[in-house]
């Protein structure tokens, strides 16, 4: 999703929380990831890989210059001949420690053994970060947690890509009530694809 996209679905959502919310774990994540410089992890639930939040961080990565965005997609299985990038397995969880950051992405419960590993690396030192469908046990293994289910017409794909994109902002969010230059922009890319006026 393009930055005016991003722009517009934050105005649709503004009287919701979503946007700030998500403006909120995605700083958090941007703090844990900068200055540990360890790296990012990033896994799912054996039912649900997390391939688009993966794409987004990465491109947001190279928009705004933080290479430290670039997660690693952590999967459940591994096939023989997978490129490099798509070959990690979830032993990686396990070797996690300090200096590095995971991001659990559930939209339901995990497994019991995915939530042992996810322990563990936050015992041994590694920040952990949710983004779930509300389990409590989930968000009690995450220094910071984002929940998305109940009665909101808001999915989880929505919310993350607004996560990706305040993740790749550069500076402080703006104050309530300004405008950035993307909310702008997408304001301007909305008037100029109205239609004409009625009588034109």
């Amino acid at each position: 999703m393009d930055a005016v996209r991003v722009a517009l679905l934050r105005d649709v959502l503004a009287g919701t929380g979503w946007p700030d919310s998500a403006r909120r774990f995605a700083l958090a994540l941007r703090a844990s990831v900068l200055p540990q410089g360890g790296g990012l992890l990033l896994v799912g639930t054996e039912r649900y890989e997390p391939w688009h939040l993966a794409a987004h961080l990465t491109d947001e990565s190279a928009w705004s210059g933080l290479p430290e965005l670039v997660p690693t997609l952590v999967r459940h299985r591994v096939a023989p001949g997978d490129p490099a990038h798509l070959a990690v397995g979830l032993g990686r969880i396990e070797a996690a420690g300090r200096r590095e950051t995971l991001v659990l992405v559930a939209p339901e419960r995990p497994e019991s053994g995915l939530l042992e590993r996810v322990h563990d690396a936050r015992r041994a030192g590694a920040r952990v970060l949710t983004l779930d469908g509300g389990d409590p046990e989930v968000g009690s293994l995450a220094h910071e947690s984002l929940a998305v289910g109940g009665t909101d017409d808001v999915d989880l794909d929505l919310v993350q890509h607004l996560v990706s994109a305040a993740a790749g902002e550069n500076g402080a969010p703006p104050a309530r009530g300004r405008r950035t230059f993307r909310d702008r922009l997408a304001r301007l890319a909305d008037q100029l694809t109205q239609p004409p006026p009625a009588g034109w």
